[in-house]
């Protein structure tokens, strides 16, 4: 089908147009999660910041581990070590400062103490249940760059550093339309002759939420020159980026891409993919704009590949586009398609691998495909597909 552009050309194209991020705010690390980085986070302690146990035992110098050593202190997590003398053992809790002249921890199921005196039962060598210094974050080393998107991990790692707050970009503000004279929000009534129910407005404000964006709910766009003008120059005066669902194919009443034009500039339209094939992107009064498909899987696949990396990346995110993994086919496609399929599978654990299983319909407007599928298995471009062959697959969960 020619004048379709391939997937990796439109990502890449859109990923060079992300405007600069937004504005740098201070968060709490109890409300950073999903947020980006907006400088480098360099720690200025080491992480343990002295050496500690890793199981409760004997503090003791190795080479004396053949001895019987009598226990000269006893040191809990918080308390405070004192010089391990010579020839002696210090009894010691997970978590506590290993003492000074001590180079091992005996772990308790390997000693007896007898009248105050330890033996040990088994042999120990310097380093055995230490956690050293820094073992963890060395003092001033570099944590995490700018750029990068907190996960929870991430948030505790920074917590161990002493941190209460973190530097990162405030979220983007998105302003959502759905077009359609068609459409009726759920919970409004009964549906008329020709309506339906609006499930973009929900999926694409969920999927936007998910990622720390704040949604500014335009509403839905009547099918007209008119009404599509207004709500695109009101979201370009109220947002940093446009994301809107349906009107951009070629039919008589879609007319979201002409008014784009009008309005500022259109980059692309019409990709090499399926689902989703009339996507759009541009400007409108220097806001960026996506336009996705009005099907509701195109809507949702076609903002995972697409619009879901290019936000990250205004919101400042460097790492963006999704990790892929290998899949057996458990099916087979004879004939060589025209454009870059992404199957709505389930993955199940084969005997040597994954084992990539497609949803019965893989209607562009069949939603369900999507909510009984953990998984997007990709056909390139010209390629056929036999029972057994490998294929990359995008987990849906790292999608969202």
């Amino acid at each position: 089908m020619s004048g379709l552009l391939p997937v990796f050309d439109a990502l890449t194209t859109m990923l060079a147009r992300a405007p600069a991020p937004p504005s740098v705010e201070v968060r709490p690390l109890l409300a950073a999660r999903g947020a980006v980085l907006a400088r480098d986070v360099v720690a200025a302690i080491a992480v343990p910041p002295e050496d500690n146990s890793a199981m409760d035992g004997y503090a003791l110098r190795a080479a004396e581990a053949g001895l019987l050593l009598p226990v000269s202190q006893r040191i809990a997590a918080g308390g405070t070590a004192a010089p391990l003398a010579p020839g002696t053992a210090a009894r010691i809790f997970t978590g506590a400062t290993v003492p000074p002249g001590a180079d091992a921890v005996a772990i308790q199921e390997n000693c007896r103490e007898v009248d105050g005196c330890l033996q040990v039962l088994e042999p120990v060598t310097p380093g055995d249940n230490i956690r050293v210094r820094g073992q963890d974050i060395a003092d001033a080393s570099r944590v995490f760059p700018a750029g990068r998107r907190l996960r929870a991990p991430d948030l505790g790692l920074l917590a161990s550093l002493g941190l209460g707050e973190v530097p990162v970009y405030r979220p983007l503000r998105v302003a959502l339309l759905s077009t359609g004279s068609e459409l009726v929000e759920p919970g409004s009534g009964f549906l008329g002759p020709g309506q339906i129910y609006n499930s973009n407005r929900v999926t694409l404000s969920a999927q936007l939420q998910a990622l720390g964006l704040e949604v500014v709910d335009c509403g839905i766009v009547a099918d007209s020159a008119e009404a599509t003008a207004a709500a695109l120059e009101s979201a370009a005066s109220s947002a940093d980026c446009i994301l809107s669902s349906g009107g951009v194919s070629v039919g008589e009443e879609d007319h979201v891409r002409g008014q784009v034009e009008r309005l500022g500039s259109l980059t692309l339209w019409r990709l090499a993919i399926k689902p989703g094939k009339p996507l759009a992107f541009g400007e409108v009064r220097g806001v960026p704009f996506i336009g996705l498909p009005g099907n509701p899987t195109s809507s949702y696949v076609t903002f995972c590949l697409l619009a879901r990396p290019f936000l990250l990346r205004a919101q400042g995110a460097v790492d963006v586009e999704p990790i892929r993994l290998p899949a057996r086919a458990n099916f087979s496609r004879p004939r060589p398609g025209n454009r870059q399929e992404y199957l709505r599978v389930t993955l199940t654990v084969g005997a040597d691998g994954l084992l990539a299983t497609p949803f019965a319909n893989q209607s562009s407007g069949v939603l369900s495909s999507v909510c009984n599928s953990n998984a997007l298995a990709v056909v390139p471009v010209g390629a056929t597909v036999s029972n057994g062959d490998w294929l990359d697959v995008l987990l849906l969960e790292t999608l969202e």
